[in-house]
């Protein structure tokens, strides 16, 4: 019985010994749940994100976020599946496509290489994403306002 003890915990540690990432990821899911919800991770540094909005809002949305965080463009070119765009940062090549889902839905997908094909930057891929969703969320409201101002000024 008390080599069954031993035998159960060294069998399972070898036999899940490739889902340590999984558990860790569910650990700290609920840690991400206030920054930057809704952004998807994969294991290997890739980030994701649906918004609600057409290609082109987020297309310039993203610019707009990347040129704050003086990120330069290197490629903004239209691909088969909406918008490909490329931007740098110190030893980064920041890959973003943008995927139109329907009129008013679009994927984001972020990869930020660092230094290497290996190595990703998965923070600032985040961060990437969550300052062009700030963008977006300012840009709507700021449409919403325009549209706003203007009825009331038809009504009076």
């Amino acid at each position: 019985m008390k080599n069954a003890r031993a035998f159960v915990p060294l069998a399972l540690a070898l036999g899940l010994q490739g889902c340590a990432a999984a558990g860790l990821t569910l650990a700290t899911a609920g840690a991400g749940v206030g920054m930057g919800a809704g952004v998807e991770h994969t294991m290997n540094g890739i980030v994701y994100k649906t918004f609600t909005a057409s290609t082109n809002e987020v297309r310039f949305a993203t610019l707009k976020a990347l040129d704050r965080m003086g990120m330069p463009v290197t490629t903004d070119q239209k691909s088969e599946e909406g918008w490909k765009l490329t931007a740098t940062a110190a030893d980064r090549t920041i890959d973003i496509d943008l995927q139109k889902l329907s009129d008013q839905a679009t994927r984001m997908r972020v990869v930020a290489n660092d230094g290497t094909v290996f190595f990703k930057d998965a923070s600032t891929a985040t961060e990437i994403i969550t300052q062009a969703a700030q963008t977006l969320q300012q840009d709507q409201d700021a449409a919403r306002a325009a549209i706003d101002r203007n009825h009331k000024r038809k009504s009076s």
